[in-house]
């Protein structure tokens, strides 16, 4: 696996060290060079970007800034000397976070997390092209009765005890199974658990808010142990 590598910085000594490190490693291969955000989104949305190098403080906008415009981003690693950006970078969904002057030894660490996440995110890839190939139903038993429930008519799943409360919009229906029976059942359909208690149809997210979702206008919590997970797959 081969990684195709952009790197987003205002300094071309920057991009001087990047290039060099990329260049030591056969999983990467530099695909471009950008010195503003207006550059690299132009790049990116040409869709041949794997991994993005992002540095933060930039003219016109900053890569805090580009990132939430991007609807689904390729794997990102902030690049900066100032460590007070970490937080908005993580809550954005970025991979990993290198502190200028960008130590060797520290950026092996992160290729090998975005190549852990770009192995994990074809594996769900494939997952979800079996899932698209095979019935988008599925049945669930209620007071005896079995019910035909179509995964887009599913908000959110709640865990109540022995029981699991599906939420279908307009009415909710009880039935015996685990939690974690139905998140292992729905993950391949776009389904994703961001709670103990909770697992939801990710394409009805509206919006996040500090520790919450909103899915038609309910609000469902988020884990702290999930949260960095959910922010990184919804993509908002």
């Amino acid at each position: 696996m081969k990684l195709k590598c952009l790197i987003v910085d205002d300094e071309p000594p920057a991009h001087k060290v990047l290039e060099n490190y990329i260049n030591k490693l056969d999983t990467l291969e530099l695909a471009g060079n950008c010195y503003n955000a207006i550059e690299a989104i132009n790049e990116i949305h040409q869709g041949n970007i794997d991994l993005v190098f992002l540095d933060i403080n930039m003219p016109e906008l900053t890569g805090i800034e580009m990132l939430q415009t991007l609807q689904d981003p390729p794997i990102i690693v902030l690049t900066t000397a100032y460590s007070e950006f970490a937080l908005d970078g993580f809550e954005l969904g970025v991979t990993d976070y290198l502190l200028k002057p960008i130590r060797f030894n520290r950026f092996l660490k992160s290729i090998n997390r975005a190549l852990d996440l770009s192995q994990k995110n074809s594996g769900d890839a494939k997952e979800h092209e079996k899932a698209s190939n095979e019935e988008d139903f599925f049945f669930v038993k209620v007071d005896g009765v079995q019910h035909k429930i179509w995964f887009t008519d599913i908000l959110y799943i709640q865990s109540k005890g022995n029981f699991v409360q599906l939420h279908l919009g307009d009415k909710k229906m009880l039935t015996a199974e685990t939690l974690s029976n139905m998140d292992k059942k729905l993950s391949p359909h776009g389904f994703l658990r961001v709670h103990k208690s909770y697992v939801i149809n990710a394409r009805k997210v509206k919006s996040i808010q500090g520790n919450q979702l909103e899915i038609e206008g309910m609000k469902v919590p988020i884990g702290n142990s999930y949260k960095q997970v959910v922010l990184s797959k919804i993509g908002l």
